[in-house]
């Protein structure tokens, strides 16, 4: 069997094995969440588990998938640029609300970085950590910039945020039903700012409306987290 091995290796070195099972993966989560029909069955969440558990039975290294699944991840950020279409579509709505918008992320991003920290203090986490998971609720590009630039791991910034992102994706549906959110552009504010891009894509499957949005505190939180992020390692660490 080693020469099997040795062809299945070779075959995965190549960059196209990587941007196959993941773009496999997720179809198969897409297909999986359409019989099922809930949103517990997120299909980010099955391609994660199935890419796992197929690099595990084959033993294939994780360097040979990064070489295909660095290429989707160097796409996130024109990805998450194109929401601009969808808030250039609702600009209107974004005049109308101007101010309640810049208030509810603002409020949204001291929420979300103020959990971590008082978490992480009641927890007795060290401050490397903490700072590491403060950038949690905004995208991964800006993340892993905050992490780095106060002096966090990247790694377990990056970690932070596909948990946060993740979880919302399956819960965002759920909690705007069990808290009766009507106003769309309450709900779309309020997945951006705690879920960032992951939770977004889901907003805009709810409503474009959602998902404009989305997008709007996408870019609003990660400027707020930025500016209190700094404050709170001035102030409190």
């Amino acid at each position: 069997m080693e020469w099997f091995k040795d062809i299945l290796l070779s075959i995965t070195e190549s960059p196209l094995f990587g941007i196959t099972i993941s773009v496999a993966a997720y179809e198969c989560g897409l297909w999986l969440n359409k019989k099922t029909k809930t949103p517990l069955v997120n299909p980010m969440v099955v391609a994660i588990i199935i890419i796992i558990a197929f690099l595990k039975l084959f033993n294939i290294p994780t360097e040979n998938y990064y070489a295909g699944g660095n290429i989707i991840t160097m796409l996130l950020a024109p990805a998450t640029a194109s929401l601009a279409v969808s808030i250039y579509n609702r600009l209107h709505l974004l005049k109308e609300n101007f101010l309640p918008i810049v208030a509810g992320t603002l409020v949204g991003a001291v929420t979300s970085v103020m959990s971590v920290v008082l978490l992480c203090k009641l927890f007795g986490i060290n401050d490397e950590i903490l700072i590491s998971l403060i950038p949690k609720s905004v995208t991964t590009p800006i993340a892993i910039d905050i992490a780095n630039s106060l002096g966090g791991i990247s790694a377990v910034a990056v970690a932070g945020v596909m948990v946060t992102g993740i979880f919302g994706a399956i819960m965002s549906p759920l909690f705007i039903k069990w808290f009766r959110i009507n106003n769309s552009v309450v709900a779309g504010l309020a997945i951006g700012a705690s879920c960032h891009a992951l939770g977004t894509s889901k907003a805009i499957e709810i409503g474009e409306t959602e998902g404009a949005m989305g997008g709007i505190a996408i870019g609003m939180c990660g400027i707020f987290t930025v500016l209190v992020s700094i404050v709170i390692k001035a102030v409190l660490l």
